[in-house]
């Protein structure tokens, strides 16, 4: 069994991997651990990137989606390639940082903190700003996400308050801390939670299946940390918000009907279950 899973998800996206897996490859050089890398492929057109992964990165496990089958789906096919003692789902578009042991320091916070269920590393813009990665489980919060998506809240300051409740911005970033649930880009799980609750949710095509993830953590008692001091950078183009106005979105951006989508399923799904978590270790 090895020590980490870590699985990159492919979208017609091949100089994105190469490069996330080239930042990957030399932070494990020196690593101590016995790391499988492996990239998931929703691709629906060949674009050689199985080849070149083959030419310069051997030691990577490619895995055929055939087609675009979905980011739970995709990442749940690159997980089971590799039965590991933690599992890791690292958005395509990362770097990480040089001389970091990024990847090292996960896998000993998560030894070192055997109760924990799933963490989730600081994220930062390539200028090394802050990004929102860590999130609450707040009802109204969740219901005005769509708005949020279509960058309502810089519109209307009722929205704003939410969107500003549901990512944490009352929150410094500045310590390490349980939180509700820390977004899919970069989210490290325990194979003893695995093997309870299974990995995402496919039924979710693309977005909220994170959240969905860490509520099924949190309802077991697998408690859910934000880790501040271990930092990835994090390209995060938020694609689902590429066209202004709601109806405008839903008609012209394919990705923004999804992600309502899932936000129906998701409130479908833990209809009449809203709660607050105190944090209780397992």
């Amino acid at each position: 069994m090895k020590d980490l899973n870590i699985v990159l998800l492919n979208y017609e996206c091949k100089d994105d991997i190469l490069q996330a897996v080239q930042s990957l490859v030399r932070d494990l050089e020196m690593c101590k651990y016995d790391v499988q890398l492996t990239v998931a492929d929703n691709s629906e057109n060949r674009d050689g990137l199985r080849n070149q992964l083959m030419t310069n990165f051997p030691q990577v496990k490619y895995v055929d989606s055939r087609g675009n089958v979905g980011f739970g789906k995709g990442n749940n096919n690159g997980f089971k390639e590799t039965e590991a003692r933690y599992y890791f789902a690292l958005n395509r578009d990362t770097v990480i940082p040089e001389n970091s042991r990024t990847i090292e320091r996960l896998i000993e916070f998560m030894d070192s903190h055997p109760k924990i269920g799933c963490i989730g590393p600081k994220l930062v813009n390539m200028d090394g700003s802050l990004q929102y990665s860590c999130y609450r489980f707040d009802l109204p919060s969740i219901l005005i996400k769509p708005l949020k998506q279509i960058h309502f809240d810089k519109k209307y300051k009722w929205v704003k308050k939410h969107a500003d409740k549901l990512v944490m911005k009352d929150f410094d970033h500045k310590e390490t801390r349980p939180v509700d649930w820390v977004l899919g880009a970069a989210i490290m799980v325990r194979k003893e939670v695995v093997d309870e609750i299974g990995f995402f949710d496919d039924r979710y095509f693309m977005y909220l299946e994170d959240c969905d993830w860490c509520r099924r953590m949190w309802d077991i008692g697998w408690p859910v940390y934000y880790v501040h001091d271990i930092v990835i950078k994090h390209v995060h183009a938020r694609e689902s918000a590429k066209v202004p106005g709601i109806f405008k979105a839903l008609f012209k951006n394919k990705l923004a009907r999804i992600h309502l989508n899932s936000w129906f399923k998701f409130l479908w799904k833990w209809r009449g279950t809203n709660k607050y978590y105190k944090y209780k270790y397992k």
